[in-house]
């Protein structure tokens, strides 16, 4: 379900649980374009039949393509409405906790931890999990800050 949160309010959704977003499968074909894009063609993403005798038995995606799935997957589940631009501003930090093989299934939840008031518009920071389906660990937490300008 996504929360659509009016931009005026957005200070009081500080706290508030975002997701989870849908289960998102990670194929082959997205691991391939996203090699082509970023000119990453390590044989441990786009040489399925090399990776499955390599350390995660399975072509893995790369950190950067589960970090960047980390803007589509909260937009499904958290936007803010009376926007007019939408900025990623950066991160504070990011980790590979667990490797995403191809075939898996991810998804976000997150929590808003921060919003304060920059240049005329909102800095929002968002405490990010990309959770792996069946998985103990997380592929991924990060947090992401975003400015949004009315």
């Amino acid at each position: 379900m996504t929360v659509l949160a009016p931009y005026a309010d957005l200070p009081s959704f500080v706290g508030a649980e975002i997701g989870p977003s849908g289960w998102l499968e990670v194929t082959q074909d997205r691991i391939n374009t996203f090699a082509d894009a970023t000119d990453d063609h390590q044989w441990l993403h786009v040489d399925p039949e090399r990776a499955a005798g390599g350390p995660f038995g399975a072509p893995i995606a790369h950190g950067f393509l589960t970090l960047s799935l980390l803007v589509p997957l909260q937009s499904e589940v958290f936007d803010v409405e009376g926007v007019t631009t939408k900025v990623n501003y950066g991160l504070d930090r990011v980790r590979f906790v667990s490797p995403v093989t191809v075939g898996s299934r991810i998804r976000l939840v997150g929590t808003i931890a921060e919003v304060t008031e920059v240049g005329g518009g909102y800095q929002l920071v968002v405490d990010a999990t990309i959770e792996i389906e069946g998985g103990t660990k997380p592929a991924l937490v990060a947090r992401s800050l975003q400015r949004l300008y009315p």
